[in-house]
């Protein structure tokens, strides 16, 4: 079994190297390690954000475990040089579509929520958003109106089978879950989201186990807030489900806990904490590495098919949490390496 580091650009390689000393003491038979630069530090040693040789290690990986990109040295590049191409072009040349995102708080933390604690404490719930269109795959440039004006324009849009193909991955995880499947749209004033919406109506009944609703995504982002514990699972596109899940993360507590997968049609995906590279704390120790320790896990769930092993490091993560283990975006004092070890002390 062959795992893929890539580390990246600001806290990621410190976060990324507390995930692997955890995958390290559960001493797996067969693992090993291929390393790969990403972002902007592949830019500025090789000159572009996802070098060939990075892409050959990410295709022959049966799994990547991915810290972060993003560098405020790299904001003036051309688009198609910034760090931020590194995540699209791996998503785009491995058919990664569907991105897993759960947000379940650790009890130890509901106060940490921007919440209050009996609002927070029912947040159990997975966002599963597409993540190989949209506008961030659609047409863009820039052009200039008949008034002389400088217009920048996105394409926003789906066709029927790539929305069917994440319906599927929704319908499917719900039925996994509590049977409860919410599909988020703008279909009152989107025609993309009018496909949206009537092919993932078609997909339902594949399903009749599985409890359908819609709603609106502005409606869904005053909901998460007002009466999170109603969501089991939320499928959505990828515009929509970066910015949801975005708000999930602050809804438990802090954005350094989430973790999450994106998988294609064979199981391979690639695993990240939803967080950025913050760039204004990395070498200071006070990043959590919790987010990406989980986002191991789930990779030895989902893509290494051993749920065991996940299992472990989940509940370690959560016994450090009842221990007193706590990051400076959790209130706490501990830095980087010494949440590591308060997770490797319980496995």
């Amino acid at each position: 079994m062959l795992i893929a580091l890539f580390p990246g650009d600001g806290i990621g390689p410190e976060i990324v190297a507390q995930a692997k000393r955890v995958l390290d003491a559960l001493a797996i038979d067969g693992l090993t390690y291929a390393d790969g630069l990403v972002g902007g530090a592949a830019y500025k040693a090789v000159g572009h954000p996802l070098p060939p040789e990075t892409l050959e290690i990410a295709r022959r990986a049966d799994a990547i475990l991915f810290g972060a990109v993003g560098d405020p040295d790299c904001d003036s590049l051309e688009r198609h040089l910034r760090p931020e191409q590194a995540i699209l072009g791996l998503r785009k040349e491995l058919g990664l579509f569907s991105n897993l995102r759960p947000a379940k708080v650790f009890p130890e933390l509901a106060d940490e929520s921007a919440l209050r604690p009996e609002v927070a404490s029912a947040i159990d719930l997975l966002i599963v958003r597409e993540t190989n269109g949209d506008v961030y795959f659609g047409e863009k440039g820039f052009r200039t109106t008949a008034d002389g004006l400088r217009e920048g324009y996105d394409v926003m849009s789906y066709n029927e089978a790539e929305v069917r193909r994440i319906a599927h991955a929704g319908f499917q995880a719900a039925r996994a879950r509590r049977g409860k499947l919410c599909s988020v749209d703008k279909a009152n004033v989107l025609e993309t989201s009018q496909l949206w919406r009537d092919v993932v109506i078609a997909v339902s009944a594949d399903y009749p186990d599985v409890a359908l609703t819609h709603m609106y995504v502005d409606n869904a982002a005053m909901q998460l807030v007002r009466n999170p514990g109603q969501f089991d699972v939320i499928v959505t596109g990828n515009l929509f489900g970066d910015i949801l899940s975005d708000q999930a993360s602050m809804c438990v507590g802090s954005i350094g806990m989430l973790a999450s997968a994106t998988l294609n049609g064979s199981g391979q995906g690639l695993y990240e904490p939803i967080h950025g590279s913050a760039p204004d704390i990395a070498g200071t120790g006070k990043a959590n590495p919790l987010a990406t320790i989980l986002s191991a896990a789930m990779m030895l769930r989902y893509s290494l098919g051993l749920p065991e092993q996940a299992d472990r490091i989940e509940t370690a993560v959560a016994k450090a949490l009842r221990d007193g283990a706590r990051s400076p975006d959790l209130g706490g004092t501990m830095n980087t390496v010494e949440m590591g070890d308060a997770v490797l002390a319980v496995l």
